[in-house]
């Protein structure tokens, strides 16, 4: 297996245990499993001249959890984030790791980022991070963040990763995010993208993820990147891509092309659908409503198919 060690969480010896375990996706999130490399509809050892066939795995995605939030919407995020973990924790097959989609805490706080760890490390797995806009409120806008998960990434926290002939791309999109605005990636994260890219073979499947939307769901609540259009013409070779976003807290997808975008859940709280309301925000529901918005999306993706299967579940 492959790996570049250019993540996050607690990189040398987390990234270590990362080479011997891996594998699904959970808790207000999705559970993917990659069969032969697969995203695509030849097999990895056929797509990259791999002389050993690919392995299959499963891995997890988590997002907006906002350790410290404690409104209406939900008196304790910290509370349904563990409730996540314990669904990881059931699966009946061990993921390979976590990729959290932002929004790990409600202010960028120490403490804050200190519960959100230890909750997570629950799971024994490894975890790799990309910011939300909430990761980044501290006086360093995301110096907090990036002295935590930021070890071994480039620029403003960006990396990639190779795992069982699947490349995986985290992206940053909040930096310097003005309130209600679009995200952006900027001119050096999209040069680093292309050369990130570049050798790759077009067959070999590619998984990219970010906090915000790399599509545009709702642009008059920000709910899209302003420059993806330059990141996406950098994936239109490849035969498989799927792209994994948090940031709007309810299930979107959109299939264009070779590319796959799917948007998770949050384990903290709901937002209202684009434009069905004055504003995007905490939505509060009854009480007894709320864990039904939150839950689990399993994602399988089998060997020879292009389609990634989802099935939705809760909390509930």
């Amino acid at each position: 297996m492959d790996h570049h060690d250019h993540s996050g969480p607690k990189a040398g010896a987390d990234r270590r245990g990362f080479l011997k375990c891996m594998g699904g996706w959970a808790g207000a999130g999705a559970l993917y499993s990659v069969s032969g490399g697969v995203m695509s509809s030849i097999g990895l050892d056929q797509a990259i001249g791999a002389p050993a066939k690919a392995a299959s795995f499963t891995f997890l995605q988590v997002s907006d959890s906002h350790v410290g939030f404690n409104k209406p919407a939900n008196p304790d995020a910290a509370a349904t984030y563990k409730e996540a973990v314990g669904k990881i924790l059931a699966l009946p097959k061990k993921p390979d790791f976590i990729i959290h989609t932002g929004d790990i805490t409600q202010l960028s706080k120490d403490q804050e980022f200190d519960d959100a760890d230890q909750i997570i490390k629950a799971t024994r797995l490894p975890v790799f991070h990309v910011p939300g806009e909430h990761d980044m409120l501290d006086e360093g806008q995301g110096k907090a963040y990036l002295g935590r998960f930021g070890k071994g990434t480039q620029g403003q926290g960006w990396y990639s990763f190779d795992h069982k002939g699947v490349h995986f791309v985290g992206l940053i999109n909040v930096a310097n995010l003005k309130p209600g605005g679009m995200g952006s990636l900027g001119g050096d994260q999209l040069e680093w993208l292309e050369r990130d890219l570049a050798h790759r073979p077009a067959s070999q499947p590619i998984v990219v993820f970010a906090h915000i939307p790399l599509w545009t769901v709702y642009a008059d609540w920000g709910w899209g990147t302003d420059d993806a259009a330059q990141a996406l013409s950098y994936l239109k070779r490849f035969g498989s891509v799927t792209v994994l976003n948090g940031h709007i807290h309810q299930i979107t997808q959109k299939v264009e092309g070779n590319v796959a975008f799917h948007t998770a859940r949050s384990t903290a709280f709901p937002q209202p659908v684009g434009g069905q309301g004055p504003s995007p925000g905490p939505l509060k529901v009854p009480t007894e409503q709320l864990h039904s918005m939150l839950g689990i999306t399993t994602a399988s993706v089998v060997h020879g198919k292009h389609d990634i299967a989802l099935v939705d579940d809760t909390l509930a």
